[in-house]
């Protein structure tokens, strides 16, 4: 919406007047509303407030009314209505067709927040104007004289106003990564240095915001991809008068599997971040991507690759897209990233031995462990392999079994039969869970079958739940002491 309104001349905002009372209620359907009061029981016979039905009900309606102006000259969100027009008269004449259709179906504005033939105005906490999308002032304003946060409900206040406005802020997501940290569980709060100049950094690009230009949807868009050890960066892009123009910011970091991820796998990465970002944008138009990773270039057009490049290689050719390849201190994004330096060669071949691919990973597990009971049908859905000298049986129902199991690096999920999906637990880490879903405080040294029930409530998966936590309880010195009506309550 923000998009299609920016770069016009002139605007026209109206406020429907009380919005959801202009809605009458079905008869049959007023006593669902019915309340009651000192003064006695009443029922609405218009759409109040407090329904959870009623914004719904509300946009629909509106929609409705103005189906065949939507994105042509009005944008509608709830009761406001924004008119707009390239020049003083377009915006007069589209002005007048809304008011016509108001009213033809009885619609009320309220005079006195409409505000007619006006250059620039306030849509959902952005001011828009010919000169684009900026930051609202007065949301803002109150930023540059906050103190230092004293605990966890003051720093998620403020990332949550912050965050509001990250595609404003180049890299917002690496910026903040201090104080997103001090909100995971069990963490102590020390508002360090490090806290401090993230905190004052957010608070400049906040109070020194760039505006943004609306997207002009016959010229091709440019996208900036870029990787750190730690997050991911982009920027989406436009030439206009042979200068690049920002459209978004986006950025996110990484979890702790994707920070193992190989260069070739994050930057590659950065790039389906950026096109499921800004798939709404560049569906149907024209892309260049700029990274500064050349192999990249050469990965759509190689034959043989890794089963998870090989997906997102797919589902990047939804998109009309070239990948050219840029150095560091000339990618908009990559030149405030810390990087590793690293020289490639246009002419040699792509590597293939990514260190964290996970094929036959599982037969190699350290000697402490044995090979866990889900080895088979992990390298059967990573590599369509079965296990050497394995009969046409076993094949059958290892491929059987692998229909009800997700893998997503590095664990393995089961689809159980309550549609729950659980992680799948090795056979060195059942013992430990079971102990503490038995033995701890929060397990209560509780019987069998609401043990094994309190280790599936907990997300895990492993086939003989319920044999193991027999034999936790039955061996459990607490528990044989006060008898078997506790064991097997």
């Amino acid at each position: 919406m923000l998009e299609r309104l920016a770069g016009k001349s002139h605007y026209c905002f109206l406020d429907g007047f009380s919005g959801y009372m202009q809605i009458t209620i079905a008869p049959e359907d007023q006593e669902k509303t019915t309340f009651t009061c000192p003064f006695g029981t009443f029922a609405y016979r218009r759409m109040p407030f407090g329904l959870c039905n009623a914004p719904g009900t509300l946009q629909r309606c509106m929609i409705s009314i103005f189906s065949d102006f939507l994105e042509n000259c009005i944008e509608v969100f709830m009761d406001d209505f924004t008119v707009y027009g390239s020049s003083f008269d377009g915006c007069l004449n589209s002005l007048e067709k809304v008011l016509n259709r108001c009213i033809e179906t009885n619609l009320v504005l309220n005079f006195e927040k409409c505000h007619f033939m006006v250059e620039q105005g306030i849509v959902l906490g952005h001011i828009i104007s010919n000169k684009g999308i900026e930051v609202d002032p007065a949301k803002i304003s109150v930023i540059s004289q906050l103190p230092y946060p004293s605990c966890v409900r003051e720093v998620r206040s403020f990332l949550g106003h912050a965050g509001f406005y990250r595609r404003f802020i180049r890299d917002f997501s690496k910026v903040a990564l201090p104080l997103s940290n001090l909100l995971q569980k069990e963490v102590e709060f020390d508002f360090n240095d490090r806290c401090k100049e993230a905190f004052d950094c957010l608070k400049r690009a906040l109070t020194t915001t760039p505006i943004i230009q609306a997207p002009d949807w016959t010229a091709p868009f440019e996208l900036m991809c870029d990787a750190s050890n730690y997050a991911l960066g982009a920027v989406l892009a436009q030439k206009i008068d042979k200068l690049p123009k920002v459209i978004y910011y986006a950025s996110r970091t990484l979890d702790a599997a994707q920070a193992n991820y190989t260069t070739t796998k994050k930057e590659l990465l950065a790039i389906v971040f950026a096109l499921e970002k800004f798939r709404s944008y560049l569906l149907g138009t024209r892309i260049i991507v700029y990274t500064d990773h050349a192999a990249l270039k050469y990965l759509l057009k190689k034959a043989d690759s890794k089963p998870r490049l090989i997906r997102w290689m797919l589902w990047l050719q939804e998109f009309d897209l070239e990948i050219r390849d840029r150095s560091g201190a000339q990618n908009l994004v990559a030149n405030h990233l810390s990087r590793i330096e690293r020289v490639s060669d246009a002419d040699s071949p792509i590597r293939d031995d990514f260190p964290d691919d996970h094929l036959y990973i599982l037969y190699s597990i350290s000697d402490s462990f044995s090979t866990p009971w889900f080895a088979n049908i992990v390298n059967y859905l990573v590599a369509s392999v079965f296990p050497p000298l394995a009969s046409k049986a076993q094949k059958d129902k290892i491929k059987s079994d692998a229909k009800h199991f997700i893998w997503d690096d590095p664990y393995l999920w089961k689809l159980c039969s309550d549609q729950v999906i659980r992680r799948c637990i090795p056979d060195h880490e059942t013992d430990s869970v079971l102990q503490f879903c038995h033995s701890s405080a929060p397990g209560g040294h509780l019987g069998v079958q609401r043990t094994a029930r309190k280790v599936l409530d907990c997300g895990f998966y492993w086939p003989t739940i319920f044999k193991d936590a027999w034999k936790i309880c039955s061996t459990c010195e607490q528990c044989q002491r006060a008898g078997n009506t506790l064991t097997w309550q």
